[in-house]
This record gives structure tokens, sequence and C-alpha cells, in this order.
């Protein structure tokens, strides 16, 4: 696979960051296991990033800039650059969740603005 890498993780490790593993170039990516009842230990915010929670499973309490509000699965959060934020998996309920981060405003195309459909690429077996 030359435009392509695959790794395999373990989705019950506390934390476990994309970049590397997957040598990504344009975002930051991290899959993240908080037990019930326990809290990111700081408080912090970024100069360029902005930061995007996905939570996959599991309930908690997010934190930003002094406002604490109820996280449950399938919310989706952005937090700007300047955010200062934390989480904590609810006392009853451990949370995993997604923190994907990349450069705000560096966006250029989206799904359908920035992809190539062609009848000229090759198929795999169930398109055929």
């Amino acid at each position: 696979m030359k435009n392509a890498k695959l790794q395999h993780v373990d989705m019950t490790a506390s934390r476990t960051e994309l970049h590397e593993l997957l040598s990504l170039t344009g975002t930051e990516v991290s899959i993240n296991n908080l037990p019930a009842g326990v809290s990111i230990p700081f408080v912090h915010a970024h100069t360029n990033n902005e930061e995007l929670y996905i939570v996959l499973s599991g309930k908690g309490s997010f934190f930003v800039d002094g406002e604490e509000f109820l996280i449950s699965e399938g919310d989706c959060l952005r937090v700007d650059p300047r955010g200062e934020r934390c989480l904590k998996a609810a006392d009853d309920s451990a949370l995993r969740y997604l923190c994907i981060q990349s450069r705000a405003g560096s966006l250029q195309g989206y799904t359908m603005s920035d992809g190539i459909i062609s009848e000229e690429f090759k198929k795999p077996s169930w398109l055929k």
C-alpha cells in the first residue's frame, strides 16, 4: 500500500496518539479512555490547533473557559485553540473518546469539494 498506512491499536489503552503511528501530516488523532471518576489532571489550551472531541461511549463532564457541562455517547464538541479545557469521566461511567486536533482555519476543502471520483480508478471486488 504505497498511499496508505494501516496500524492496529489497542482500543482499551488509556491513550493512543496516531500522528507517529500513521505518519499523519495534517491532524493529530488520539483515542482516549478515562476510567470512571478519573479526570485529565490539567487544564490546557492551544496556540494554533482546534480540537474536536467525539464521545464514543460513556459519560462525563467537560469544562471550557470556566463553564462545566455534561457529555455522553454521541456528543461532538469543537473547542477553539484558546478555549481552556479539561474533562472528567462520570463517577459511575468510564469515558471513551476521540480527540482530533488540526490547525484552526486550515481546512481547504470538504468531502464533496475535495474528493475525486473517476471511472479510471481500479475498483474493489465489491464494486464490479
